[in-house]
């Protein structure tokens, strides 16, 4: 995967701990970043469990990257442009859940924008400055509307030549939930994060009251936003200080919008808590590049989502919506 989303949230501590209370951590590299999974000591089968899930995080990883020639995706961009290719179910339902999330945010979330990441040299981390006609080309092998999907063959082909698929706004948050409803069975509660970018709250925490939260200040890495209580829900942030270029006066950030082809603008930073991590995932990608107007719209349409909000231009954050898996929006 390759999407810049580092060290926005950190994990505190669960609400009121009690003095006996030990966790455990158990991590794994994977997906670019350092996969965690925070559990009670207690849990008889916590480690083995932890370490199953990050067994299930590296075979995504090996499924869902564009950096490996066998994965599925890469077969998809090497094949679906001449001729139909046929996908597993898993990752069928991955690209048909992103062709929603598309329809969804009027385009702001789309995992076919790479040719544009490319062509502003973010995808090897090179910022570069494109000419407006290197812009148009990429533009036009944009589009998950012309992402071809076909329920009964169970096979993915593109309208153009030229286009590709790029699972790195998604993939992340898909392999939290995938890897929190496997330790479902044997654990109690465990806090998943990606990165420090992307979590996923598995149960209730310790006491019940849910895991605490902190989202970092990305103007400051001494200072937090706010604190949130998460209870069986994602949270993920995206935010535009970890990656960009300087060119004649003006920032550039790395997340592009997919619409206009430019780096997305207006945003510092925005996370979202929703029911999965793939869809806060996305989602947080979205409202960045979507703005506030567009973050504020989408919540009051879809319930169970929360966006808090950091605008360029402004001192505090703003939030929008609501979920019935996080509390205590604290200013701090």
């Amino acid at each position: 995967m390759n999407h810049t989303r580092r060290n926005f949230l950190n994990l505190l501590a669960q609400s009121e701990p009690r003095a006996a209370s030990y966790w455990l951590h158990v991590n794994r590299t994977a997906m670019a970043c350092r996969f965690e999974v925070t559990m009670r000591q207690s849990e008889e089968t916590g480690i083995a469990a932890a370490t199953e899930a990050l067994d299930e995080i590296d075979r995504l990883e090996s499924r869902l990257t564009v950096f490996r020639e066998t994965s599925e995706v890469s077969v998809i961009n090497s094949e679906a442009a001449k001729t139909p290719v046929e996908v597993s179910q898993e990752l069928f339902d991955l690209l048909t859940l992103c062709q929603r999330l598309y329809e969804g945010t009027d385009g702001a979330f789309d995992v076919t924008s790479g040719p544009l990441t490319r062509c502003w040299g973010f995808l090897r981390r090179q910022g570069r400055m494109p000419s407006q006609a290197e812009i148009d080309q990429s533009k036009s092998v944009v589009g998950s509307d012309k992402l071809l999907l076909d329920d009964t063959m169970r096979t993915v082909r593109f309208a153009r030549v030229g286009m590709e698929i790029n699972l790195g706004s998604i993939g992340k948050g898909y392999a939290l939930d995938s890897a929190a409803e496997l330790m479902s069975t044997s654990v109690s509660t465990a806090l998943l994060n990606a990165g420090s970018s992307s979590m996923r709250a598995a149960g209730k925490g310790e006491d019940g009251s849910g895991w605490l939260v902190g989202l970092r200040n990305p103007r400051s890495k001494l200072r937090r936003l706010g604190v949130l209580r998460l209870r069986d829900c994602a949270l993920s942030t995206s935010g535009g200080e970890e990656q960009f270029f300087d060119h004649q006066g003006q920032r550039y950030s790395h997340i592009i919008d997919p619409r206009s082809g430019w780096p997305a603008s207006g945003v510092t930073s925005v996370s979202v808590v929703a029911p999965t991590a793939a869809i806060s995932d996305a989602l947080a990608t979205a409202f960045f590049v979507g703005g506030r107007q567009f973050a504020e719209r989408y919540c009051q349409n879809h319930t169970d989502v929360l966006a808090i909000m950091l605008e360029s231009h402004a001192a505090a954050p703003i939030s929008f919506g609501q979920s019935s898996g996080c509390e205590g929006l604290q200013d701090l």
